[in-house]
């Protein structure tokens, strides 16, 4: 069997799972396969079609992971801001326990002076932590 077969025999084995992930990812490593292989079918010699072929690969994989952050979704947390949540206990530190989504929640106040209702709103997160004020931001 010619080089190129294989090549392009293993460029379909990628593609073909590449339908089952939708990450791009392994499309573009097929074409990278596909680009060896038609390096092949010109008579290049082994190192050559090697190195078509991961040039096309890494080029296609940047490409594709750049694409993928343009058309990344915002942060749960940009979500979350302006949601109500319920207070269950105040702490003397200006730290609260809060319920929100079905389970309790470690918050802080917005500001230090802030008023404590039985009823807050998030304005943003620090890490795991919800910050919350008494009005939505």
């Amino acid at each position: 069997m010619a080089a190129y077969w294989a090549w392009w025999a293993l460029a379909a084995v990628l593609v073909g799972a590449e339908l089952l992930t939708g990450t791009f990812y392994l499309l573009a490593v097929g074409v990278g396969f596909v680009a060896g292989g038609v390096a092949a079918w010109f008579g290049a010699s082994m190192p050559v079609q090697l190195a078509v072929g991961g040039v096309v690969a890494v080029a296609g994989t940047a490409a594709a992971h750049r694409w993928r952050l343009k058309r990344a979704l915002p942060p749960t947390a940009a979500l979350d801001v302006g949601q109500s949540v319920r207070v269950l206990d105040w702490k003397p530190d200006g730290g609260a326990r809060v319920s929100y989504r079905g389970t309790q929640w470690n918050a802080e106040l917005a500001r230090p002076d802030g008023a404590r209702n039985e009823t807050m709103y998030i304005v943003g997160t620090r890490g795991s932590t919800l910050v919350i004020a008494e009005r939505r931001a």
